[in-house]
């Protein structure tokens, strides 16, 4: 996906899967405007209506897909839908940002090494939701967010890249989603272009970077 083999830049095809505002939806949109991320946004698709990532992905002239989850009978046929209307676009890769929806089985395989997702926790730790309490509750004195494979064991596929922010006694909760927030803007839009460079792999069940497996914890980042 990166470069072709007369050296013309071919361009890695998104879609984004959203539920909410959409404020990962924008990194990816800003980064595909500057040219750090060599991808375009084929579509977002999104589960409830009104969400105003809708908004924010018609501003920026993409396609929109609303499947609203609520008017399928069940879990199956909701994602046999959700397949239909992504494959429609023919993506490389499918990000999940904010997608609040545990995926089904047939879901996952059908996108196997090309779905990715972010989790607001240094994983391993503190998969499913209340992370930022959860590392409060504990007393850790870091806390962050992690890009992975998505799997079928929920927030436990390999993780690709991880961002750190320091806890301190003050913070809530609150405090640290706004912090951890920032970092997640940079390193999904980064893993998504390991990926659209042909850098980024899932491989029996390991998250390889330039063919070298990953640690548990993924790439750990630092701001340049």
């Amino acid at each position: 996906m990166a470069n072709s083999s007369s050296g013309t830049s071919v361009k890695c095809r998104l879609v984004i899967l959203i539920s909410g505002s959409g404020s990962n939806l924008q990194s990816f949109i800003d980064a595909a405007i500057s040219g750090d991320l060599n991808a375009d946004i084929a579509a977002v698709v999104c589960n409830r209506p009104g969400a105003y990532g809708l908004e924010r992905a018609a501003n920026a002239g993409i396609a929109t897909e609303l499947i609203d989850h609520t008017l399928y009978d069940s879990r199956d046929s909701f994602d046999a839908e959700l397949v239909q209307r992504i494959d429609r676009f023919t993506p490389d890769l499918i990000i999940l940002a904010g997608f609040m929806r545990i995926l089904t089985p047939s879901f996952v395989q059908h996108y196997h090494g090309r779905l990715l997702n972010i989790h607001p926790s240094l994983l391993p730790k503190y998969p499913g939701l209340h992370t930022h309490q959860r590392a409060l509750d504990a007393g850790d004195d870091k806390a962050g967010a992690t890009v992975h494979f998505v799997t079928e064991q929920l927030d436990g596929g390999p993780a690709i890249i991880q961002a750190s922010i320091d806890i301190s006694e003050q913070d809530t909760a609150d405090d640290i989603a706004k912090r951890v927030l920032v970092q997640e803007h940079q390193i999904y839009p980064l893993a998504a272009q390991w990926f659209a460079e042909g850098r980024l792999t899932l491989r029996d069940n390991r998250a390889l970077l330039d063919n070298e497996e990953l640690s548990t914890g993924g790439f750990q980042y630092t701001k340049p």
